[in-house]
């Protein structure tokens, strides 16, 4: 180990600074298995979308939010095969609460529509929606297709524009019968820090979430004084199915231990309860605080009444900073 006069301690080998980051990990891990319930989200009804990975985003908001006592959540993915084991998982885990899931494209306005409007002839109400279904690309510039580019903006745009449009329109009903007294709501996007400048996606992808953080900067405005808030959530590096084939080859290379290095807390992220990561063999099998998912309860939760049109950035400092060489300012 060795020192740089210009960096704030000791240069690390690859090996040593993955086994910091796993150690770091390792001390905000939780359990929700013994954890209180919480009631954040008491009788509340919501809607995510983007739930069917077994190690993402969606599923891991799913969980947490029937922990804190969703009273009803709607569960949509385009990929059917992990829908029945998420629900059975709550359903199991959490007798009160109930899980409806559904196969379904969100950016299918149909299926959108539909999910919304039966929230509120079941339920009589929607409180939450998480649009989080969304999908990388990873051609570069020239091998970026005009199909590959508007499939992105379909998928990761368009799907948040959906949720915006029918979830607002559910949300602005009363219903003094189930306790809703005014209009109101949390509408929750899931952006990117690639959404706020370069250097973290492909064109098409960066160009999509940039359009989902405009959305939610828009339809605040568009949907003032009805007690509807929207606002994005800018994930920097987290390790999901989504992202695993960078997590992947930095393992075939040897070179985890520069996996989220360029943010000031020097790691990535996890999203989910169980991280099944194994670099220089090393595991983290305990359950680990969902940080994003954590970030979605905020903002659906009314500890966040007063965050309305905001590009939530959950990246460790990553966007705080225009690039620079690490220790130097000039």
């Amino acid at each position: 180990m060795s020192y740089d006069k210009t960096r704030s301690g000791p240069i690390k080998s690859l090996e040593e600074t993955y086994k910091h980051t796993v150690a770091r990990i390792q001390k905000i891990q939780s359990h929700l298995d013994t954890a209180p319930r919480g009631s954040k989200l008491k009788d509340k009804v919501c809607v995510i979308t983007g739930v069917g990975s077994l190690k993402g985003i969606g599923r891991a908001a799913a969980l947490l939010f029937a922990h804190e006592g969703a009273k009803h959540l709607y569960l949509v993915d385009f990929d059917g095969t992990n829908l029945p084991n998420l629900k059975e998982t709550i359903e199991n885990k959490y007798l009160d609460v109930k899980a409806t899931v559904q196969q379904a494209d969100a950016a299918d306005e149909g299926a959108i529509k539909g999910v919304c409007e039966q929230a509120v002839k079941e339920e009589g109400r929607l409180d939450v929606f998480f649009a989080n279904a969304g999908f990388a690309s990873k051609e570069p510039l020239h091998d970026t297709s005009k199909e590959l580019f508007m499939e992105s903006m379909r998928v990761n745009a368009l799907s948040c524009f959906l949720a915006v449009k029918h979830a607002s329109l559910a949300m602005s009903k009363s219903n003094l019968t189930v306790g809703k007294e005014h209009s109101g709501g949390s509408i929750i996007l899931t952006a990117s820090v690639a959404g706020i400048r370069s250097g973290a996606g492909t064109i098409d992808y960066s160009a999509s979430k940039a359009a989902v953080n405009s959305i939610a900067k828009t339809s605040a405005y568009q949907l003032q004084k009805t007690g509807i808030r929207v606002n994005s959530i800018c994930p920097g590096l987290i390790e999901t199915g989504m992202t695993a084939f960078t997590f992947e080859y930095a393992r075939q290379r040897g070179t985890a231990g520069r996996l989220g290095q360029l943010n000031p807390l020097g790691r990535f992220g996890v999203p989910e309860g169980k991280s099944s990561s194994r670099l220089f063999d090393l595991q983290l099998t305990r359950n680990c605080i969902p940080e994003i998912a954590n970030a979605a309860l905020f903002l659906a939760s009314d500890d966040s009444s007063y965050v309305n049109g905001q590009n939530f950035a959950v990246d460790g400092g990553l966007s705080a900073s225009h690039p620079v060489v690490p220790g130097r300012w000039a």
